[in-house]
């Protein structure tokens, strides 16, 4: 479950609170009169099911709650409840299907910044996967695969075409693109320092690599696995299947791919170099393709699973309030 803490002014506190006892899947309202000091009003506690939670998110934030207040959401880990168990049952759909939007926007939103962190996460993963390529050692580069960060502006990628976001949409492109730049160059002056130790040498590249060859020869596989890794990428991130996006991180060969570029170019390998680019490109595609379309089809999924279930309890509520206090309108935010 989700626990929602609203602050909002003393007028529209009893409207708020009729909307949450209007939505299917809550449980355990509190109502603190004047406990909140900035804003000035009253502090409103509840807590929902996932699957009602991006609805109730999108009502809160169409009617104004998000400017004159404030809506603050934290996950509980373990309930125990009776009324809790009811909510989940009110409530259509699985908990692991819903998505919270509002949520996911917010991560990916963070997790596509260009920072520092992101910039030194993909160097030191582009640098690992340059020793594995140069040793023709898979092991180095399934880890310096795991070690990468880029998943995370992919999908912010995936989820501003959705919801439509040009800026989150520039802001993920741009930290994939100087991240990756920055990690090619990286990659060539750290191989140019190896080789002057005698560590890289261009018979290592022009060698057989039976483990990591595939790296520099984009085909059909890589476009399909980047696909599928696509779609469990997103899965993993709208359900917070942590173990399967580190699966999703291990197949594909973005990182990798980066790496053997910078080598490449340090060689004067242009051919290595344009194979590796054209790899590194065709797994981006695929997994901004794949995961697009995954969200698309959650998106269209859940809004028709849960219109019909949410309009028929809404109705129901109103007419049981309307029993009892048939004089008294029913408020609107």
């Amino acid at each position: 479950m989700l626990h929602l803490r609203i602050q909002c002014p003393a007028v529209r506190t009893d409207d708020v609170v009729g909307l949450l006892q209007e939505t299917a899947g809550t449980a355990h309202l509190a109502v603190l009169r004047g406990a909140s000091r900035d804003p000035e009003g009253d502090v409103v506690l509840c807590d929902v099911v996932r699957e009602a939670a991006d609805r109730l998110l999108q009502e809160l934030r169409g009617r104004g709650l998000y400017e004159e207040g404030a809506v603050c959401v934290e996950h509980l880990g373990l309930t125990l409840s009776r009324r809790a168990d009811r909510a989940e049952e009110a409530a259509p759909g699985e908990a692991a299907d819903a998505v919270v939007w509002e949520s996911l926007v917010e991560e990916t939103d963070e997790e596509s910044a260009l920072s520092l962190t992101f910039l030194a996460l993909l160097g030191v993963a582009t640098l690992l996967a340059s020793c594995g390529v140069m040793i023709d050692s898979a092991i180095l580069v399934v880890g310096a695969m795991a070690v990468g960060p880029e998943f995370g502006p992919l999908a912010g990628v995936c989820v501003a075409l959705v919801q439509r976001r040009s800026r989150l949409a520039a802001r993920s492109l741009g930290t994939l693109l100087a991240g990756f730049t920055a990690a090619v160059a990286l990659t060539v002056v750290f191989s140019l320092l190896m080789d002057v130790l005698g560590l890289f040498t261009a018979a290592h590249l022009d060698a057989a690599r039976p483990q990591t060859g595939f790296i520099w020869a984009p085909g059909w596989y890589s476009f399909i696995v980047a696909l599928l890794a696509g779609v469990a990428g997103t899965l993993s991130l709208t359900t917070s299947k942590s173990g399967a996006l580190v699966g999703v991180a291990i197949s594909v060969t973005t990182v990798p791919a980066a790496a053997n570029a910078g080598v490449a170019l340090s060689y004067a390998q242009w051919n290595q170099a344009r194979g590796s680019a054209e790899q590194l490109l065709l797994n981006l595609l695929g997994i901004v393709v794949a995961g697009t379309l995954t969200l698309l089809g959650q998106k269209l999924y859940w809004a028709r699973h849960t219109e019909q279930t949410l309009g028929q309890h809404l109705r129901q509520t109103r007419a049981a309030h309307h029993a009892h206090h048939p004089h008294q309108p029913h408020r609107r935010l």
